[in-house]
């Protein structure tokens, strides 16, 4: 019986998220086409027989921290480092930026194997050009191994885990047989309102705002939430809104159709937008929801 923690780390928009889905077959972390989407670091745990590996997803690291919200992510991302027992350093095939070179020189010197994850290959009509680049960037440092997927196509992950499952330890299972994930339903909530928020706001609107959930009552066959968005503006907020309730109604609607199909049973779900002016560079603020990158 093997069992180990294994962190996914990399830069900002590269498919870390995607990747830990993925893996276990199920969706565990939000994901969007916005860098920064993760803001926590997210556990998943994949069940292979006996055997388990249990996925840290972590923010991207990234160069610019302006805010407090942004040093929070980049010490969770860096924290998730230590104590594990391998380091996926995913990248993007044919992409090569200061922000990884950043996160390859975060990794030198820690006493962890590090194991190279080249993503996207699917953007590789010829594959015969991956060889190249696969030589360029093995060239970079020791790798424990290198392994090419697709996390969009679900292209070469079994090679990937028997891979994983090769270098993490004999022991016990962390998770008990059939749990997949550390998190409660309330940050699942929260959690997929903001994805639902991503997608339909524009520009640079979803990095300041965030959602809390202020109550979460289960009945039978039904799940009673409601939960206020944060922003930092009042112009942020009628956006939010939109003309008539518009856009959080399309917001509401998207993510209580996701909730029923996670939880299995019916959701009723109200949605309210508040103003907390720079919350996101508060560490108060940021603390009480949860982003102050502390465990």
């Amino acid at each position: 019986m093997r069992s180990g923690i294994v962190t996914i780390a990399g830069r900002p928009n590269v498919g870390k998220s995607s990747l830990l889905n993925a893996l276990i077959g199920r969706k565990v972390s939000i994901v969007s086409h916005k860098p920064q989407t993760t803001r926590h670091r997210i556990q998943g745990a994949l069940h292979h027989g006996e055997d388990q590996i249990v996925f840290v997803d972590t923010p991207g690291l990234h160069l610019i921290a302006r805010r407090a919200l942004n040093r929070a992510m980049n010490q969770a991302a860096a924290g998730a480092l230590h104590d594990v027992d391998l380091v996926l350093f995913v990248v993007e095939a044919g992409r090569w930026t200061d922000e990884d070179q950043a996160v390859l020189d975060r990794l030198k010197g820690k006493d962890v194997p590090v194991a190279l994850i080249v993503n996207k290959i699917d953007r590789f009509a010829d594959r015969e050009r991956l060889l190249p680049e696969l030589q360029k960037l093995a060239a970079m440092r020791d790798y424990a191994f290198i392994v090419p997927v697709s996390a969009l196509r679900r292209s070469n992950l079994n090679p990937l885990r028997d891979e994983i499952l090769a270098h993490i330890p004999e022991g016990p299972p962390l998770y008990p047989q059939g749990q997949v994930v550390a998190h409660g339903d309330d940050f699942t909530v929260a959690e997929v309102v903001r994805e639902k928020l991503i997608r339909n706001l524009h520009q640079e609107l979803p990095y300041s705002l965030t959602v809390e959930v202020e109550l979460f009552e289960r009945e039978q066959g039904l799940d009673r939430i409601s939960a206020v968005i944060w922003v930092e503006r009042d112009g942020q907020k009628k956006i939010v809104i939109g003309d008539g309730g518009e856009t959080i109604k399309k917001v509401g609607s998207a993510a209580r159709q996701e909730l029923e199909r996670m939880f299995g049973h019916k959701v009723f779900l109200k949605l309210w937008c508040k103003v907390r002016e720079n919350w996101s560079d508060d560490i108060k603020a940021l603390r009480r929801f949860g982003l102050s990158g502390q465990d």
